[in-house]
């Protein structure tokens, strides 16, 4: 589908589940949603909820950590569209919680790799594409430096850091940085696998409130 003059872009990083999926399905009512994710499966679970709903949705089964799969996306979406309204990033790697001591080097590269080191592939590639008027969204977790979250915790620290430098440094695209509620989620089950589920917010309504929060 090509965009129209008063259709606007949204790209959504980790769109395949939980806040992000909610993101995704969310936005589409305003939004042609370009949609991120490994699991091509749950993409298209994704998709047919957006259409259900009258959204219409692009899927990109890629890995954020890819560089070359990133440049390629962003050049097609920059070759389909022209630009890009809005960015949320959701993409994480929740590494099992151990002490740093015990921390598994192949689960501190997978951490360190999709939690951290792609910002710095996504941000240069994506930015151009947001121009001066676009938003870019980001989710933080204040679990660095908390006993046995070490690859998860200094991973979405240098995530959030880089983020902060770009909002402070930015003259173009708004950076927001929006703290989420505690969901059921598939990360945080893994933290947490005896947690009430009922007592948390559900994903949905939770990104309702950051969309609310974002633009309000």
């Amino acid at each position: 589908m090509e965009q129209t003059d008063t259709q606007k872009l949204a790209l959504v990083t980790g769109a395949s589940r939980g806040l992000g999926a909610a993101m995704a399905e969310l936005l589409s009512q305003n939004y042609h949603v370009v949609a991120v994710a490994r699991t091509t499966g749950a993409l298209e679970e994704l998709d047919d909820r957006i259409k259900a709903k009258g959204g219409q949705a692009t899927l990109a089964p890629m890995d954020v950590s890819n560089r070359d799969a990133m440049a390629q996306l962003c050049r097609s979406i920059y070759d389909r569209w022209g630009k890009i309204d809005l960015w949320v990033h959701a993409a994480i790697h929740a590494a099992p919680l151990t002490p740093a001591a015990h921390i598994n080097a192949k689960d501190w590269d997978k951490s360190m790799s999709i939690n951290a080191t792609s910002m710095g592939i996504l941000i240069p590639y994506i930015a151009p594409l947001l121009g001066e008027h676009g938003t870019a969204v980001f989710f933080d977790d204040p679990k660095a430096g908390k006993m046995l979250y070490g690859s998860y915790g200094a991973s979405k620290a240098a995530q959030i850091a880089l983020a902060r430098s770009w909002q402070a440094e930015s003259t173009g695209p708004r950076v927001e940085i929006l703290q989420p509620a505690d969901m059921p989620t598939a990360s945080r089950a893994r933290f947490f696998p005896g947690q009430d589920r009922e007592a948390m917010a559900k994903p949905m309504d939770e990104a309702q409130r950051l969309l609310n929060q974002l633009f309000g």
